[in-house]
C-alpha cells in the first residue's frame, strides 16, 4: 500500500469504507453507501496528506483516540454536502412575505420575528431570509428580526460568518438588492462582494447538529430546513421532523426541499403550501 509521504495515495479499503460510512450516519444522519468510495477518497484524500496517515485505518484510530472531536468536525466537513445559492427556490422567499410577515403582524408583532435556516450552508440562505425581511418590514419591525442559522460544518460557518463571496455567487441576486444590500470590493478585494452590516446584524451563526439538537430553550416563527432530508433515510427523517416541530412556535412555518415529502413520517403540521407547512395555532 502506498504511504502518505510521496510513495502514492493511500487505498480505501472495503472495511475502511464501511466503518466511515457508519460513522458519517451516526454522526449526521447523511446515509453513503459503497457508491461513495471515490467521493469519500477524493475529500480525505489531502486530510491523510496533511496528517502524513500511510493508510484509512491509520485515520480512523486517529479519529477514535481524539477525545476532543475536532478531527471527527473535520471529517464531516469533508464529507457534508453544501451545494446552495442565493434566493434558490425563490418562490419560498416570496411565502416569507406573504404568508410569514402578515401572520406575525396578526399576532401584534410585539414578540420578535425570529427564524431558523438549518443547514445554512456558507450563509446564501440565511442572507437571502435576512434580505427579504428588510424589504417587507418597517424599520421598526426590522429591529425585531432575530435570525439562527445552523450548520454541521465549521467551515462553512466561518464562511457564512465572514459574508464575503465573488461576484459569480451573487448572479441570482436582483441588480437592486445587489446593490442595496452588498459592498463592492475594492483594491486587492476587487471581484468580491461583502454583505452589508445590516444584513449581518440579523444572523447569529452557531454550529448545531440537525439529528443531536434537544431543545434549544427558543421557538421560531419560521424554519428553513430544505434539501438536507433527501440525504436521510426514514429514521434519520423522523427525528428531524419531530425536533423542528418542536422548535416552531404556535402557527410557525416550515419550509422544505420541493423535493421532499414527509407523507411517510408522524407529525402534526398542515401542508399551506407547496415545501410549505405549518404548525396548529393552539
Amino acid at each position: 500500500m502506498a504511504n502518505a509521504h510521496g510513495a502514492g495515495t493511500p487505498v480505501l479499503r472495503d472495511p475502511e469504507l464501511r466503518t466511515i460510512i457508519e460513522l458519517v450516519y451516526r454522526q449526521s444522519g447523511i446515509t453513503l453507501n459503497d457508491g461513495k468510495r471515490a467521493l469519500i477518497t477524493a475529500r480525505l484524500q489531502s486530510r491523510l496528506r496533511t496528517l502524513k496517515l500511510a493508510s484509512y485505518t491509520d485515520y480512523l484510530r486517529l479519529l477514535e483516540r481524539d477525545s476532543s472531536g475536532d478531527e471527527l468536525v473535520v471529517l464531516l466537513d469533508a464529507i457534508a454536502t453544501n451545494h446552495t445559492s442565493f434566493f434558490r427556490e425563490h418562490r419560498h422567499f416570496e411565502l416569507l412575505s406573504e404568508r410569514v410577515v402578515p401572520a406575525w403582524r396578526e399576532r401584534g408583532g410585539a414578540q420578535p420575528l425570529t427564524g431558523w435556516s438549518i443547514p445554512c450552508s456558507s450563509g446564501e440562505e440565511p442572507v437571502s431570509i435576512a434580505i427579504t425581511l428588510l424589504e417587507a418590514l418597517t424599520p421598526a419591525e426590522q429591529a425585531r428580526v432575530a435570525l439562527l442559522a445552523s450548520d454541521l460544518s465549521t467551515k462553512v460557518l466561518r464562511a457564512g460568518e465572514r459574508g464575503i463571496y465573488g461576484l459569480e455567487r451573487v448572479k441570482a441576486v436582483p441588480p437592486p438588492l445587489l446593490r442595496k444590500y452588498f459592498e463592492r470590493g475594492q483594491g486587492a478585494e476587487d471581484g468580491l462582494v461583502r454583505v452589508s452590516a445590516s444584513v449581518r446584524r440579523l444572523i447569529t451563526y452557531q454550529r448545531g447538529n440537525l439529528l443531536e439538537i434537544g431543545d434549544l430553550g427558543r421557538r421560531f416563527e419560521f424554519i428553513f430546513c430544505r434539501n438536507v432530508m433527501i440525504y436521510f433515510d426514514r429514521r434519520a427523517r423522523q427525528r428531524a421532523v419531530s425536533m423542528l416541530e418542536r422548535h416552531l412556535a404556535p402557527g410557525g412555518y416550515l419550509f422544505v426541499g420541493h423535493v421532499e415529502t414527509l407523507n411517510d413520517l408522524q407529525h402534526s403540521l398542515q401542508w399551506v403550501a407547496p415545501a410549505l407547512l405549518r404548525r396548529s395555532q393552539g
